[in-house]
């Protein structure tokens, strides 16, 4: 049960992330926290015990799917990353006003 929910919870924010639909990433990111935990500690319990196939095939899609929900974050971030830096020096070039430039003037006090 708790395999289905992470893999539930993973394909929907990434589905979400690449369609750009509006998504809570901090509710999204708890949700896969807490199942992730409770995967762990369910592991603990499982430990010394042989895995079969079928759980192991589904042990490694769900690392696919992680993996992929990381690529999609990664770009949402740089993304997120390069407007800020857009934003902030748009701010920057508006706000100055030459008060401290370096260019100009003998650089001798009037």
């Amino acid at each position: 049960m708790t395999m289905l929910r992470i893999e539930k919870l993973v394909e929907r924010e990434t589905e979400a992330l690449r369609l750009r639909a509006d998504i809570d990433l901090r509710e999204s990111n708890n949700g896969k926290s807490q199942a992730l935990l409770e995967l762990g500690l369910v592991a603990r319990t499982l430990e010394g015990i042989p895995f079969d196939a079928e759980l192991i095939q589904r042990l490694k899609a769900l690392h696919g799917k992680l993996e992929n929900n990381r690529a999609v974050l990664r770009k949402h971030l740089e993304a997120v990353r390069e407007i800020a830096g857009v934003v902030a020096g748009t701010i920057q070039d508006t706000e100055w006003d030459g008060t401290y430039s370096q260019h100009g003037g003998s650089g001798a006090y009037r």
